[in-house]
């Protein structure tokens, strides 16, 4: 285990790797309830969305680890469902019917593509093109956004007619996310191994507690949820209901290549922006922020093939997620971190009572400090008197928590990269791939 991870080489051991693991799961865990309401909104059954999402996080998962030897966890990415959900209720595939078997198939298109263009090692190239600056960028700009998720799944920020506005500090969610997040910082302040998890577990045992002494019904109304003990284990649902149910003769049409490149690029750059700000946190880049050609390779393959895979099982795409910084800051360096979360995905199919059951208060505090740990590298970016590094780095950085979009952050930051050196006199610092990259943006924003 020593030789194929590496523990030595990347300064890490076998618990540090659980530990971490573990708790990039706790703060993933939300997706094993949150995707299977937002995709049975388009007809599909709840149940074999469970099992789909998880069977397709914990493999994959596992397949990072073990091929790519990356501590970076995949599952069905947030926004991702969201789309694919919109187009079957309010898109193209409305009132059509099993609309969702259309939708699934464009994803099984959109890993297929993928899966081309990585190994072609098109996605290697476009990563390694991206300035050092605008890497550094990317990586403040996913701190700031995953700490906004935070922030808002604790209830200190609310989303009021497509605004934010402030929480209500007196309820029990918000409550308790403070809780979490004054013990967990104390336990950072003092260097205790384990803080990030042990934050979380301290605060869904409190959690639960209080969810007993105020009863299920307010407590569910708060998004503190009673764990089932009483049904601890339970038997997987099959996902025969919405496994390989592809629709090829509806999906091969002109009017669905739109719907397909928008899968596509969203979760290219998505995932393009998570390995750059990730790698980053966990030390496995160089000075100009370069990954290793051969575990950048690996690593988009794998997310390829997990995209795949999850239109398999039935589950929208499955993409990289930035909580894997999570575990990275609980020092995490390797593959086996991936492997340990993997392995929490597949037990969570027979005890999904207790794994749903950890309240979305509790792992808030965790992806807030994260935030913070990753927004250390500004002190990087040169802004001092080149404002043509300074302003593509910034609009990166505030766009990503704005638009709640890694693509859009990459998009802005690019685009306005390639401009400004362009029309002050620094063309020769452009890249033909930046060259590239800028023309399909602006292509994107414009018709999108």
């Amino acid at each position: 285990m020593e030789r194929y991870f590496k523990l030595k080489e990347r300064g890490t051991d076998i618990r540090t790797e659980f530990t971490a693991g573990l708790t990039t799961f706790l703060t993933m865990a939300y997706i094993l309830a949150v995707n299977p309401i937002i995709l049975s909104e388009t007809g599909m059954p709840k149940d074999a969305l469970f099992t789909a999402t998880a069977l397709s996080a914990g493999l994959t998962t596992i397949l990072m680890g073990v091929f790519a030897n990356l501590p970076f966890a995949l599952a069905s990415g947030m926004g991702l469902n969201a789309y694919f959900a919109s187009l079957v209720l309010s898109g193209p595939l409305k009132d059509v019917p099993n609309g969702w078997q259309i939708a699934l198939t464009c994803v099984l298109f959109d890993g297929i593509i993928f899966l081309i263009i990585s190994s072609l090692k098109i996605r290697t190239a476009i990563v390694n093109a991206i300035p050092v600056n605008i890497k550094r960028a990317i990586s403040v700009g996913i701190g700031l956004f995953i700490a906004s998720i935070g922030f808002i799944n604790a209830g200190v920020v609310k989303i009021v007619d497509n605004s934010l506005t402030a929480g209500d500090f007196t309820n029990p969610q918000t409550l308790l996310f403070v809780f979490g997040l004054v013990v967990t910082g104390i336990m950072m302040y003092k260097k205790i191994k384990g803080a990030l998890l042990l934050g979380i577990l301290v605060t869904s045992i409190v959690g639960w507690i209080y969810a007993g002494v105020i009863g299920v019904d307010v407590a569910a109304t708060y998004g503190i949820f009673e764990p089932a003990w009483r049904n601890l284990l339970s038997v997987p649902p099959s996902v025969a209901p919405i496994a390989f149910k592809f629709d090829f003769a509806r999906t091969l049409r002109v009017s669905m290549v739109p719907v397909i490149f928008a899968f596509f690029f969203v979760d290219m750059f998505d995932t393009i922006g998570t390995f750059i700000g990730c790698a980053q946190k966990a030390k496995l880049t160089d000075e100009n922020g370069n990954m290793d050609p051969k575990d950048t390779t690996r690593g988009l393959l794998t997310d390829a093939i997990g995209t795949i895979f999850g239109a398999f099982m039935g589950t929208s795409t499955v993409t990289t997620y930035i909580e894997s910084s999570a575990g990275i800051a609980e020092g995490g360096r390797t593959g086996l971190t991936s492997v340990v979360t993997g392995l929490f995905f597949v037990m969570a199919l027979f005890m999904s009572n207790i794994f749903t059951s950890i309240p979305s208060a509790a792992t808030a505090p965790a992806l807030v400090i994260v935030g913070l740990l990753m927004i250390s590298v500004i002190k990087d970016i040169d802004i001092s008197e080149d404002w043509t590094e300074a302003i593509p780095a910034f609009l990166a950085i505030t766009t990503m928590p704005f638009t709640s979009s890694i693509s859009e952050g990459i998009v802005l930051g690019i685009v306005s990269y390639v401009l400004l050196k362009l029309f002050t006199g620094k063309a020769k610092q452009i890249s033909l791939t930046m060259y590239v990259l800028a023309g399909i943006f602006i292509i994107y924003l414009i018709f999108r």
